[in-house]
């Protein structure tokens, strides 16, 4: 009776006890284990410190617990001690941090070609494949007198096939093998699809040797094993040409053979007892045998949509048209890829929470930009067939033209065939009017246009109906790209061109104390020339009454405080100073690698702005119209003061940059007469042409270069009222115009200037 009335009074707390006595018991056997492997951890960290730190314990190294394994871990330092006698060294450091690293590039080309060939069939291989690789070498047995541009080709002075072979791959071994890791070798009349053969490099390994291509039969066909035939290309890794170099002098002695391709098969399978393979590591070399009367156009073959290579191509047409024909294959694939994604992606989002209204249109297109304040809400610009109402010169409306006119014609075009293709063959459209039309410039995505337009809906039977439809378009921006530029230094030397007029010379003091301070100061590695232009009546007085005297001693004083730096001067007497005339004088006086900055009497400039002049204006490649920082008048900024000198001289800099003005420019002088002598047969015919541009105007139609034109932070001009000619263009007339009254004050330092001269006047 006792032991029931016991039980039933524990009975509720007997799950605790049962479960304390449990963790308690668990408690004791983690902890006995514990103590057990803290001992080996212990030991371990006991013998590996002694590694590190280099314990002279006495321990022998079968007592360290550290094992074999903690080998990798053990630092390697290396003392060094610096003689004090020997005079210190300068580290050599590569260009280029992968050849420091030991990184080799992918794939080389070399393509056998011979002097009758050289300008038809190599230049057509050029011209389709080249480009895709990082190095395209052609080889040829006799030297040619006229070398194809563009072209890097490599002459071995004999024109024997075998020979040819023999000089070609001692060449490859000899000068870049240690920079590549595949050689790829083919002839002249082989068409190569370049970025399949890019991507079959890219999976296979490295490390071993390898020879891959079309196996063909030996003459006899007794053995099994087989060479490469050269007609469609062969694949060397970089390994088997380093083991194959000691026995090119042997196989060349020793192995008779009319062809090519047969005697290096031939050397490798008895020296190096490797015979060509068309399959490795699952990649498939695969070739197509080209008909003598063949039609790349009709060819359909599952071999020919997927083959590497291509052989015999007979003519240089023949090249063109299979590589047009494969590039549409590539096209076709590549948008059958993209809608393949696509129906992928609008798949999985079902999936989402948001569903399939969370599928962002269009799919695969980075989403819209989502403002967070106001200030960064994306404009809609509205336009018309006729006209846009969004103006680069703050007018309301303007006409619509140019660049503008044909992006609108593209869009509409691009709608009505998008439409057509939807709905045919039931309905057929066509355009009658754009309604309205909308467009912004979103920066994550592209440029997106709605449009409304007024539709004639065709159906098969005939009937007609005028139709309002709205459709919605994305012009995407295009995936970044890596261009390849030319390797430029800021080491070069910048030649300053200030021109100068009697009305400007008043600015030129200014001018030279900025670069008294930010060139000769610093030793900067620059030069620079006046420009003194003369109208006709005060070069008649020169010698009496010289108007450029007081800029003449500045110069003098700079030069006597200077002893090695001299500034020379151009005198040039005329009525219109028109830049381009300016700078024919000043082009002929000076070397063709030389590097101008065409600079006014306003600018202002330091050693920041040289150096992107430097790196921004490439020869052959490049020329760099800098946009300077306009600073707003002070006497409107600060019109509180009462005179100048209590202007804020440290005050922050308020302005513009203006993109009226293209006086300043950054470009070498064998681009301009490269473009002055392409404009010279457009003068002929049109005496005015010269009159009415500008340097920048003759690069961008006669040049061919980029012209670069962008915001330069570090180029200011202080804002002074320029007298505008109004004897040049007029489309210079009213850019200079433009620039004045722009360049001013800002529309709200103009308002509250006009609301406080409203006020004074009604007082």
């Amino acid at each position: 009776m006792r032991l029931s009335s016991f039980l039933a009074v524990f009975r509720p707390a007997l799950p605790l006890i049962l479960g304390l006595s449990l963790g308690c018991s668990l408690s004791l056997l983690m902890v006995s284990w514990n103590q057990g492997d803290t001992y080996d951890l212990c030991g371990d960290e006991l013998g590996n410190r002694g590694l590190f730190l280099g314990s002279n314990r006495g321990d022998p190294p079968g007592d360290q617990r550290g094992g074999p394994g903690n080998e990798d871990f053990q630092p390697r330092i290396i003392p060094y001690h610096k003689d004090p006698n020997k005079p210190h060294k300068k580290v050599l450091r590569t260009r280029y941090i992968h050849t420091e690293l030991g990184i080799r590039e992918r794939l080389l080309v070399g393509v056998l070609t011979s002097r009758a060939t050289l300008n038809t069939l190599a230049v057509a291989v050029n011209r389709t494949v080249a480009h895709h690789f990082h190095r395209t070498f052609f080889f040829t047995g006799l030297h040619s007198s006229k070398v194809p541009h563009g072209m890097t080709v490599v002459a071995h002075g004999d024109d024997r096939p075998v020979w040819l072979m023999y000089e070609t791959v001692r060449h490859l071994h000899q000068h870049y093998g240690l920079d590549y890791d595949w050689f790829f070798l083919a002839q002249d009349d082989t068409y190569m699809q370049a970025e399949r053969l890019a991507e079959l490099v890219g999976h296979l390994s490295t490390g071993q040797d390898l020879y891959m291509g079309r196996s063909e039969e030996f003459i006899g066909g007794e053995e099994r094993a087989r060479y490469c035939h050269g007609g469609y290309g062969y694949l060397l890794s970089r390994s088997l040409l380093a083991r194959l170099q000691p026995h090119l002098d042997t196989c060349r002695n020793d192995i008779l053979s009319v062809r090519p391709d047969e005697w290096l098969g031939r050397c490798i399978i008895d020296y190096l007892g490797l015979s060509c393979v068309e399959v490795h590591q699952d990649m498939t070399y695969r070739s197509f045998e080209l008909g003598k009367k063949a039609d790349p156009e009709r060819e359909d073959s599952a071999q020919f949509k997927n083959a590497f290579t291509v052989h015999p191509v007979s003519e240089p047409s023949l090249m063109y048209r299979l590589h047009k024909r494969f590039s549409q294959i590539e096209l076709d694939w590549t948008y059958l890829q993209i809608q393949q994604l696509q129906v992928q992606i609008n798949n999985l989002s079902e999936l989402t929470p948001e569903g399939k209204a969370g599928a962002i249109w269009p799919i695969g297109v980075n989403p819209p930009f989502m403002p967070k304040t106001r200030f960064e809400v994306i404009n809609w610009e509205y336009f018309t067939e006729e006209h846009i109402y969004s103006c680069s010169d703050s007018a309301p409306k303007c006409e619509l033209r140019g660049a503008n006119w044909a992006d609108v014609s593209a869009v509409l075009e691009t709608a009505v065939e998008h439409l057509n293709e939807r709905y045919q063959p039931q309905l057929r459209f066509k355009k009658r009017r754009l309604l309205n039309g909308y467009r912004r410039f979103d920066p994550t995505r592209g440029m997106e246009y709605v449009l409304d337009l007024a539709l004639e809906a065709f159906t098969q039977k005939g009937h007609s109906q005028v139709i309002a439809k709205r459709v919605s378009l994305l012009r995407p921006l295009s995936t970044i790209e890596i261009i390849p530029m030319p390797y430029v230094t800021e080491a070069t030397r910048v030649q300053v061109i200030l021109p100068v007029t009697a009305r400007e010379q008043d600015f030129v003091g200014n001018f030279l104390d900025m670069y008294v301070m930010n060139t000769l100061d610093t030793h900067d590695n620059v030069l620079l020339t006046f420009l003194f232009v003369y109208d006709p009546f005060d070069a008649q007085r020169v010698s009496q009454s010289d108007v450029f005297a007081g800029i003449k001693a500045m110069i003098g004083e700079v030069e006597k405080r200077y002893g090695d730096v001299r500034i020379p001067w151009i005198s040039v007497k005329t009525e219109v100073p028109l830049q381009v005339k300016l700078m024919d004088i000043i082009s002929k006086k000076h070397p063709v690698d030389t590097l101008f900055f065409l600079a006014s009497v306003w600018t202002e400039f330091n050693a920041d702005f040289l150096n992107r002049c430097r790196m921004n204006a490439i020869s052959n490649w490049q020329v760099f119209f800098p946009t300077h920082f306009q600073e707003f008048s002070q006497t409107i900024l600060y019109r509180d003061q009462q005179t100048l000198a209590s202007f804020p001289a440290e005050a922050p800099r308020d302005g513009r940059f203006d993109r009226h003005v293209f006086e300043e420019a950054c470009f070498y002088n064998v681009d301009y007469m490269a473009s002055r002598t392409k404009m010279a047969a457009d003068i002929l015919d049109n005496d005015e042409l010269l009159e009415s541009m500008d340097v920048y105007e003759i690069f961008v139609r006669y040049s061919g270069l980029h012209v670069f034109r962008a915001v330069e932070p570090a180029l200011v001009q202080k804002y002074v009222r320029r007298a505008c000619n109004p004897r040049f263009n007029e489309d210079i007339y009213h850019r200079c115009v433009l620039s004045n009254l722009e360049g001013l004050a800002s529309r709200s330092h103009l308002a509250m200037a006009l609301f406080e001269q409203e006020q004074a006047n009604s007082t």
